[in-house]
């Protein structure tokens, strides 16, 4: 049912001469593997440009030479090593108040001059903490190292550097921990359509897609690409607006 709302919201939009802005954001790159082939590639298809959140300690020259094909993907910093330092029962996070500021800002500057390094021109200076989460205390320093850009997960607010958010994660973290019901995520895109956002982003994570997930992604990008009240942009164009 939501997805035929979809279409028809989609329809409405072209008809009235409005469009609707997209973008996709994919995380926990580090290597090449099958599955961030399979998504490339089917980005590729679609012509939609992917901006991939890359883990800096763990990523290297493999990754660069393999992103070679895909001139339109472009490489945002993913923390530094993706890993938790909070206490339980408090939620994972790696760029909160569980260690000394000087030692986490010296981490995620090295990420970023490592990932610049290695990316050059697809490289764009946005911090994509692991986890969507980064206390205030960090997330203030960020323009001061050089990122122009912070993207977590929900709703924009005012914030320095501004934020560029994803809206929509196709994958069911608390279930089934495989992607969402295709209907559920219709409807939560439907939400954000009738309540705008200055760009949806959606969020994928390649590594642990099931064929819920791959089947829904494959549907969405090609209706959207075809569609024409949709648009594609980079995320490098959005910061730059």
């Amino acid at each position: 049912m939501f997805d035929t709302l979809w279409r028809d919201r989609l329809d409405q939009l072209a008809a009235e001469g409005r469009t609707l802005t997209l973008w996709l954001r994919d995380d926990d790159a580090v290597d090449v593997t099958p599955a961030l082939d399979r998504l490339l590639t089917l980005c590729e298809r679609h012509s939609v440009p992917p901006t991939l959140a890359v883990i800096p300690e763990k990523t290297g020259f493999p990754l660069v030479e393999y992103l070679a094909r895909f001139p339109e993907v472009e490489v945002a910093v993913h923390g530094w090593s993706h890993q938790s330092y909070s206490k339980p029962p408090a939620k994972k996070q790696e760029l909160g108040n569980d260690r000394p500021l000087p030692v986490i800002l010296n981490e995620i500057q090295a990420g970023l001059g490592k990932l610049q390094a290695l990316h050059g021109q697809r490289f764009i200076p946005m911090m994509v903490p692991p986890w969507n989460r980064i206390s205030s205390e960090i997330a203030e320093q960020l323009p001061k190292l050089g990122y122009r850009s912070l993207s977590v997960f929900g709703r924009e607010r005012p914030s320095n550097p501004p934020l560029l958010n994803t809206h929509v994660d196709i994958m069911n973290w608390r279930g089934v921990r495989g992607g969402k019901d295709a209907e559920t995520l219709y409807e939560e895109l439907l939400g954000y359509v009738d309540q705008p956002v200055p760009a949806l982003g959606l969020l994928t994570h390649h590594l642990v897609h099931d064929e819920a997930a791959w089947n829904f992604l494959e549907n969405f990008l090609r209706m959207t690409a075809q569609h024409k009240a949709c648009q594609w942009r980079r995320a490098s164009e959005l910061m730059a607006s």
